[in-house]
């Protein structure tokens, strides 16, 4: 958590110094997320941009104001849920997290889709915990066929990225209650 907190904190110290060094009003402000680069490996956020199955996923990280940390150098793993994984939320479940007065608790869920190091899957081990961002573990399970599930989300897919390794999953993970 700590590691993320300082990650965050050098991102927004950076865009000020950068925004304030420019003093530009023609140049839009922008992080690591607005580097144009058509010829290197998407990084994770591009990974999801790029695809129509994540995004809902895109529209929380933008709300939660986690796109410029995710394009930073990571390394990351995400557990990427797709749009009918949301689907799958009671009714006005995404709807009430979007709005501003609930930025902490998406933020919270959106934290325990994201370790800070970039795990292959031929690391993940059935009975694995991994630490996630905001400080909670997800269980690995593999079955003998190498199907991998995240909690209980399936994993549909891996696509490896510039900063780290995006994982598909059919099911959003929610922390546990505290």
């Amino acid at each position: 958590m700590l590691l993320l907190a300082a990650t965050f904190a050098s991102c927004n110290n950076a865009n000020t110094e950068q925004n304030s060094a420019t003093n530009d009003a023609s140049i839009p402000a922008s992080g690591q997320s607005g580097v144009q680069d058509n010829q290197s490996q998407k990084d994770v956020v591009k990974v999801a941009v790029g695809s129509k199955d994540h995004t809902t996923l895109v529209t929380a990280l933008k709300t939660a104001e986690y796109v410029d940390v995710l394009s930073n150098a990571g390394p990351f793993t995400v557990f990427a849920p797709i749009n009918a994984a949301f689907d799958k939320l009671p009714a006005g479940t995404v709807e009430g997290l979007l709005k501003p007065e609930k930025k902490n608790d998406l933020r919270n869920i959106l934290e325990y889709h994201v370790t800070t190091s970039s795990l292959k899957e031929e690391w993940l081990k059935d009975g694995m915990n991994i630490g996630m961002v905001n400080g909670n573990n997800v269980k690995v399970s593999k079955d003998a066929d190498g199907k991998i599930k995240i909690n209980d989300a399936n994993v549909l897919a891996s696509v490896p990225a510039a900063n780290g390794i995006v994982y598909v999953i059919d099911g959003v993970l929610l922390p546990p209650s505290k």
